[in-house]
């Protein structure tokens, strides 16, 4: 199992529970396809995009059963990231945990991250 992980507004993950689908953030829609990160993508990740932004989640998936929609494509420095071309059963989150700002600004990730 590989591990992958998706930050997202607390709000936005709430909607797409009510809804039974996530169909990506603006960023997602506006790219084509949802992006996730790897275990070791993850803080990078919320460094470049997410810096200061109080409100997040982070949610966890096993990437083997996102099926065939799932591909690790090249992105910043050569590093191939996950994509998922398609819609996103929130269902299928291993767990979603808060991902919340720290007393210095960053974001204080769960202890489950290897």
């Amino acid at each position: 199992m590989a591990t992958i992980y998706k930050i997202c507004p607390a709000d936005l993950w709430q909607a797409a529970i009510a809804a039974g689908v996530f169909r990506g953030s603006p960023l997602d829609l506006r790219d084509g396809f949802i992006h996730f990160s790897t275990a070791e993508q993850v803080k990078e990740t919320a460094v470049l995009y997410f810096a200061g932004q109080a409100g997040l989640v982070l949610a966890a998936f096993d990437g083997s059963a996102l099926g065939p929609g799932l591909s690790y494509e090249p992105s910043r420095s050569g590093a191939r990231f996950p994509h998922l071309f398609g819609p996103l059963d929130p269902k299928a989150a291993l767990w979603v945990k808060p991902l919340a700002l720290g007393a210095d600004g960053a974001h204080a990730f769960p202890d489950l991250l290897p």
